[in-house]
């Protein structure tokens, strides 16, 4: 076998994964819908219920049949203590990118968010944190090139 036809194979039998999901716990899934659209812009994807469970999921209006993030309701107890340890320790429960973190920054401000880290440049980056509102750090970063 070829150096080449062994890459192929090599290509052919790995996995083609893709992240179409990724989830932040919250501990109120209606208060969370509303800031994910109406401050950071997101779109909801779904909103199906079945009795007391709700699958709510938003994208980014950029991308909206992109990656979706669920919007898991905190009512498990690990969840609970995950999300406010992440929170004491000043670790965001999710990353966005944008191409200017200072104009996202003026945009959200003004919708009511409430910002822990005004942009700061960090290491090939600029990042911002705010609260989501409903127990969790979000980090908006901007990659400098």
């Amino acid at each position: 076998m070829t150096d080449s036809t062994q890459s192929r194979s090599a290509e052919s039998t790995r996995a083609r994964l893709k992240i179409k999901l990724a989830n932040v716990y919250v501990d109120d899934q209606e208060k969370a819908l509303r800031f994910y659209s109406d401050v950071l812009g997101f779109v909801k994807k779904a909103d199906v219920r079945q009795g007391p469970y709700r699958w709510l999921t938003v994208a980014s209006s950029e991308e909206p049949d992109g990656t979706e993030l669920l919007l898991a309701l905190d009512d498990n107890p690990a969840a609970k203590a995950y999300q406010r340890a992440m929170f004491q320790q000043g670790q965001p429960a999710a990353m966005f990118f944008t191409d200017d973190v200072q104009a996202d920054y003026e945009r959200m401000k003004a919708r009511g968010a409430e910002f822990t880290m005004p942009p700061t440049d960090v290491t090939m980056s600029k990042i911002a944190m705010l609260k989501d509102t409903c127990g969790n750090l979000i980090q908006i970063t901007q990659l400098m090139r």
